[in-house]
């Protein structure tokens, strides 16, 4: 999948964060709610088989970008709220739409190739979505207070994960899914009060295939964005407010490390993506800016929007159109470069 400038880049990076944290960390294990299984099989997105098979190739961006606003995919809601976790899956984007009511009440969008939007799963109480090996869509749903799974032909629900030392969690955000089928999530409190009951801290976790749920980290102050290298072998998580991060965690053996800041000083960071080449995509909410790193924290590029940004991924036909979404808008940028497999 990548260069040897790249595998070089990835190598260094693991070498220096090995040094500093150290591969001791330890981490409590609690198995998880059985995963049921759900009769209908989605084909999986053929852009992710494409990406996973091909050789990455392209340029990465440089300088200031220009978000376009896709009109057709404004809000129709009333009241306030978001669109969050974008995932492209065969020929669509998808997307949660969740407002500020009680409970938050949230439905998956379904951006069509046509054009046109549609409401593919109503009520689905869901933030951030990922797709998985099989193409079923992963979904933070805080309305559960746990990670879903949901047939996004069908609707389907089934249950991931759902509870960490005998208690749900806060209110699951956003979800990268390894090639292994290794789910790991954040789980910040923005809307823990859609139903009872929550963590004591907001944390990072790790599901495991066989269903154990570990803690990665729990001193990320409302640990937001997750993503992974194109190699699988770091993960990427934002986090920390108005004093925000992007931590980088080497991946050993499968098991995340002890995890060093690469990038420090951003602004209430949320969502994030990668491409092929390990340039890392993060969003800052209120400030409205799309920030481009280097896979060693170096700015390449950066875009600005017209309403605040929660998450961003890369889709379209040639995988190189990356979507936003915000405040009940999408945006895209179309770019020269394919996203991560993950």
């Amino acid at each position: 999948m990548n260069t040897k400038k790249h595998h070089l880049m990835i190598s260094c990076l693991m070498a220096s964060l090995l040094s500093v944290a150290g591969c001791d960390q330890k981490q409590k294990e609690e198995a998880a709610a059985p995963v049921a299984q759900v009769e209908a099989k989605p084909q999986a997105s053929a852009a992710a088989e494409a990406a996973s098979t091909a050789t990455c190739s392209g340029t990465a961006p440089s300088g200031e970008m220009t978000p376009v606003r896709i009109d057709a995919a404004n809000t129709t809601r009333t009241e306030a709220g978001l669109f969050e976790g974008p995932v492209w899956i065969k020929d669509s984007l998808y997307f949660s739409d969740f407002t500020f009511g009680n409970g938050f009440p949230s439905r998956i969008q379904k951006l069509n190739a046509d054009g046109t939007v549609t409401t593919a799963i109503d009520d689905s109480g869901s933030n951030g979505l990922a797709v998985d090996n099989s193409g079923f869509l992963i979904a933070g749903t805080h309305k559960y207070k746990s990670l879903s799974r949901y047939n996004p032909d069908t609707g389907e629900r089934s249950s991931v994960a759902e509870q960490y030392n005998g208690n749900v969690f806060n209110s699951p955000n956003d979800i990268v899914v390894a090639k292994d089928g290794t789910i790991y999530f954040t789980d910040p409190g923005f809307q823990r009060d859609a139903a009872p009951g929550g963590q004591e801290k907001t944390g990072v976790y790790r599901v495991a295939p066989d269903g154990v749920v570990t803690l990665v980290d729990d001193t990320i102050t409302n640990p937001n964005g997750i993503a992974l290298s194109p190699a699988g072998n770091v993960l990427y998580v934002t986090g920390g407010g108005e004093q925000g991060v992007l931590r980088a965690y080497p991946i050993v053996d499968g098991v995340p490390q002890a995890g060093t800041d690469l990038v420090t000083g951003l602004v209430i960071p949320d969502g994030m993506a990668v491409d092929c080449l390990g340039n890392i995509y993060v969003t800052e909410h209120v400030e409205r800016k799309l920030r481009v790193y280097d896979p060693q924290g170096q700015q390449l590029a950066q875009a600005s929007t017209d309403a605040n940004l929660t998450n961003v991924a890369f889709g379209g036909m040639d995988g190189k159109t990356l979507f936003l979404t915000g405040a009940g808008a999408v945006w895209k940028i179309d770019l020269a470069i394919t996203g991560s497999p993950y």
